[in-house]
């Protein structure tokens, strides 16, 4: 490890138990339709709240090539800096941001609307995010108090069809981000479905969460089949072999991914960005399982966590936040 990363690793706070690249998840992604290997920022917000230029520069040097943000709801700014500046990061660093998460607004701060969601501030936040290079405007998650009945889940469709209306103007296109509630049965019907159902299927894409799909029991190939060219992003995340079905690094666990990026064409997949919520284990632990001289090797010890583009595989260092729940 050089200096460089060793710092990078040391003063995020977040060196994982992984430190290379299963060839099965380099010969799945080839077969997607898009050359750009995608990080989701979340995976290392520590560090990103911390030195973003320098962790953008480092994810580069990883082999990622795109990004996808995290932050901007709240603050209306990319990791403190506007647009502009922070597109200049991304520039130097030879990345670009396709996506970028948003809230949906109805849960308050303090008492107050929460500015840079859907429903407070979305005209700024569609101008910031088309000034960012962003394409692609992502409802990242409900709280339990945004997500009702049936009729919630059918305004909250309306919400997001004039939310992609305004997105279409300036160029960009809505989406949402799944977890596993909305494909809980509600009132004898799916969630989910109704989304997909009284959304706009131009208006409104969706952002396929690999790892909430299937630990809700569905399977993300049944989904492309049945709505075709509606899931131009996905989040790419391992469940681990535990009875709790946890998240681990990709390519560790039991999704299929090469049978699922045989698909990518068929779901109309642009873009993928892998990211793990959260990650157990200590530093200490993963760091002797990442060495290149440990009596355990990778593919064994679970440890296969960056996508690099197949023409740069080599040893690289997997890093995540410290443990923590995302809502």
């Amino acid at each position: 490890m050089s200096t460089s990363r060793r710092a990078f690793v040391k003063s995020a706070g977040l060196l994982s138990a992984g430190a290379f690249l299963a060839p099965s998840l380099v010969a799945a992604a080839a077969s997607a339709p898009k050359s750009y290997i995608g990080l989701q920022l979340y995976t290392v917000r520590d560090a990103m709240q911390k030195d973003p230029a320098g962790t953008l520069a480092q994810v580069a040097q990883l082999g990622y090539t795109s990004v996808e943000g995290a932050t901007y709801t709240g603050s209306q700014n990319f990791y403190g800096m506007t647009p502009a500046a922070f597109a200049k990061q991304l520039k130097q660093a030879g990345l670009i941001m396709p996506s970028s998460h948003y809230r949906l607004g109805e849960e308050q701060y303090q008492n107050q609307p929460v500015q840079g969601t859907m429903l407070y501030g979305w005209d700024k936040a569609v101008d910031d995010a088309a000034q960012a290079g962003v394409k692609y405007m992502v409802c990242a998650y409900l709280s339990e108090a945004e997500r009702g009945n049936l009729d919630h889940y059918k305004l909250l469709a309306d919400r997001l069809n004039k939310a992609g209306e305004r997105c279409k103007k300036a160029g960009l296109q809505m989406c949402y981000h799944n977890h596993d509630f909305e494909f809980m049965p509600l009132e004898g019907q799916v969630p989910y479905d109704v989304l997909l159902r009284a959304t706009d299927k131009d208006l409104v894409k969706m952002e396929l969460d690999l790892y909430w799909a299937t630990k809700a029991g569905k399977d993300p190939v049944a989904l492309f089949q049945q709505h075709p060219g509606r899931f131009p992003l996905w989040h790419v995340k391992d469940m681990d072999k535990t009875p709790k079905r946890d998240f681990t690094e990709v390519g560790s666990g039991v999704i299929d991914f090469k049978r699922i990026f045989a698909q990518a064409g068929k779901s109309g997949m642009k873009y993928f960005f892998v990211e793990q919520d959260q990650t157990p284990g200590s530093p200490s632990t993963a760091s002797r399982k990442a060495s290149p001289t440990s009596s355990t090797p990778w593919y064994k010890a679970g440890a296969a966590c960056w996508f690099i583009p197949p023409e740069n595989q080599q040893l690289t260092s997997r890093t995540y936040p410290p443990e923590t729940t995302l809502p």
